[in-house]
Parts: structure tokens; C-alpha cells; sequence
């Protein structure tokens, strides 16, 4: 059951924290799920920013002097040091997802540190991509794809919305990088390095990578390493291993993990493919997958035919 919703006439008061790391030498982002019916936040700030999303009820905050009334949807900015409450607006009840970003991480687009002007933003393709990268490393926090994500997302936050200049995004030879990050992530296919360890000796940033690999493949290195080990898994289930040994061989951290992203790459289960390849006695093992009903032709990438791919959520442009 989703942390934001509870059996309807009790009062919803919960409060999940998590870590997620983002960084070496121990870097992490801590990320709240809240649902509140009548919590009051007393004064208090924060160290880092506050990055967070609405996504049911309305909240009140108290900060720099003034009131923010937030809604569903809208993005808040606090900075660090400022002072601030929390709690129901006049509807009664909010619900909320937030990050807890050092200034480092919205810096890194950047050459200085960001201001928000405005605290309340509405940029709806970007709520919805933080909500997205809060929940699925909330459940999942795998280093890479923390890295991947949040520098990325804070970056876009920062230029869209705050005061810095953005530094020169050009990188020159971007498909060379992505070769290189390919290769290593595939000879590192089960302990991964971390985006910073990709980017030290091709002499980059973490954003510099991000950004050379997404203008060479068009996603973010995480999404393009649990392709790699989907296609990887599939041999392993044409072998007739179970899907859960096939994710242990090839780096996912469970069965539902795989699951979860051969849905996303080839539209079926593991368990689903592996039947299907079985039923036919290995033929078009490589080339098919099963939609319940019947084979399905693939093309090169491994997706169904008709079947959108979407690679990444990540706000649209910067």
C-alpha cells in the first residue's frame, strides 16, 4: 500500500524516512514520505535544501516572513538555514515527498550556488520526475541510478528555476565517452562503479558524464546498464535458469528488480519469456517474447514491435 493513502476516517499522521547515496566518500540524500492529517511542524530549518513535491491535500509553511499555501503538484524550495513550519491547510490533510539536497548537489550544473526567488514553482514535467526519482530510490536506492538521477534533476531545478549562470554544457566527444562508460559498466556488470569513478579519469564532472552519455545514447548510464543486464538475463532464461538466478547473475539486486525493468524493456515477465521460449523448444528464443498468448517478433533493441520504450522521466528539457 502507497504511504500516502490510509483506510478512509483515520487520521493519516506517518512519516518514512530513507537514504539514498549519491556520492563517494559516503555522500547520501535522505528522502521523506509524509501524510499528515493534523501534524503542526514546530520552527525548525535545515542544513541542506529542502526539494520537495505536493501530492495530495494542501500544506501551509511559514518562511522569510510570509505564507506559502502549496497544492498538489506544485515543487517547494527551501534553503538551507531558513526558517520554517509545516502544516494543514484549509482542506485539511497534505501529503508530501521531499529530498534534503546538500548545496553541492544543486551546484554541480552550475557556477554558483543557485537562489530561488520564488519558493512555490510550477513545473509539472518536473514534479513529476522528482516524485518518480524519490520513489523509486526510496524503495531501491542503487548508487548509480541515485547518481544518475538526482544531480540531473537538481541541475534542471536550478536552471529553470534559480538565479546561477549554467557552465558550458559542450563535451566534446560524447559518443567516445559513452564507449568507454559502456564498456566498463559491462565488465563491471555485477559491483558498478559509481558515476564519479566513471567520470575521474576521462577528466569530468559527474554532470559533464551525464551529460555526454545522454547526448550519445539518449539515456542516463543506470537505464542503459539495466538494458544491458536484461539482454544479458534473457540468455540465462533461454539456458532455463529461473528468473530469480538469472537477476543474481547478472546484477540486479532481486527478482522483482528484474521484473520490473524486463517489463519495462521487452513488455513481459521473466517468467513469461522464459515459458515462452520453453513452449517452443528454444526456437526464436532470440528474436521473440511472449505476450500471454503468443510469440511477439522483437526488434534488434529487444523491444516488442509497437511497444514504447521509454528510457528515462527526467523533466524534459534544461
Amino acid at each position: 500500500m502507497d504511504h500516502e493513502a490510509t483506510a478512509a476516517g483515520r487520521p493519516r499522521e506517518l512519516a518514512v524516512w530513507a537514504r539514498a547515496p549519491v556520492g563517494p566518500r559516503g555522500q547520501t540524500l535522505d528522502l521523506l514520505t509524509a501524510r499528515f492529517d493534523r501534524h503542526r511542524y514546530a520552527p525548525h530549518y535545515h542544513e541542506e535544501f529542502t526539494v520537495g513535491v505536493c501530492v495530495g491535500g494542501s500544506e501551509v509553511i511559514d518562511y522569510r516572513g510570509g505564507r506559502l499555501d502549496i497544492g498538489p503538484g506544485s515543487i517547494v524550495v527551501l534553503a538551507p538555514g531558513e526558517v520554517h513550519t509545516g502544516g494543514p491547510g484549509a482542506t485539511g490533510g497534505y501529503a508530501y515527498r521531499a529530498m534534503y539536497p546538500a548545496p553541492s548537489l544543486l551546484g554541480e550544473g552550475t557556477r554558483t550556488l543557485p537562489h530561488f526567488r520564488d519558493p512555490v514553482l510550477d513545473d509539472p514535467g518536473l514534479a513529476a520526475a522528482l516524485r518518480a526519482a524519490h520513489t523509486g530510490l526510496s524503495a531501491h536506492a542503487d548508487p548509480l541510478e541515485a547518481e544518475s538521477r538526482i544531480p540531473w534533476l537538481l541541475t534542471a531545478l536550478a536552471r529553470r528555476h534559480g538565479t546561477a549562470r549554467p557552465l558550458d554544457d559542450r563535451v566534446p566527444g560524447a559518443d567516445r565517452i559513452a564507449r568507454a562508460v559502456r564498456d566498463r559498466l559491462a565488465d563491471e556488470l555485477l559491483t558498478p562503479p559509481t558515476l564519479a569513478e566513471l567520470a575521474a579519469p576521462l577528466g569530468l564532472s559527474r554532470y559533464q558524464l551525464l551529460r555526454a552519455f545522454r547526448t550519445s545514447t539518449g539515456m542516463p548510464p543506470y537505464t542503459w546498464l539495466a538494458q544491458h543486464r536484461v539482454q544479458r538475463a534473457r540468455a540465462h532464461l533461454e539456458a532455463g535458469l529461473r528468473p530469480a538466478e538469472a537477476a543474481s547473475l547478472v546484477g540486479f539486486a532481486d527478482q522483482a528488480h528484474l521484473t520490473r525493468w524486463f517489463r519495462r524493456v521487452l513488455g513481459v515477465t521473466p517468467a513469461a519469456y522464459r515459458n515462452s521460449v520453453q513452449d517452443t523448444g528454444g526456437r526464436g528464443g532470440r528474436n521473440c517474447a511472449h505476450d500471454g498468448t503468443r510469440l511477439v517478433p522483437l526488434l534488434p533493441h529487444g523491444c516488442p514491435v509497437g511497444h514504447p520504450l521509454s528510457h528515462d522521466q527526467s523533466g524534459g528539457r534544461q
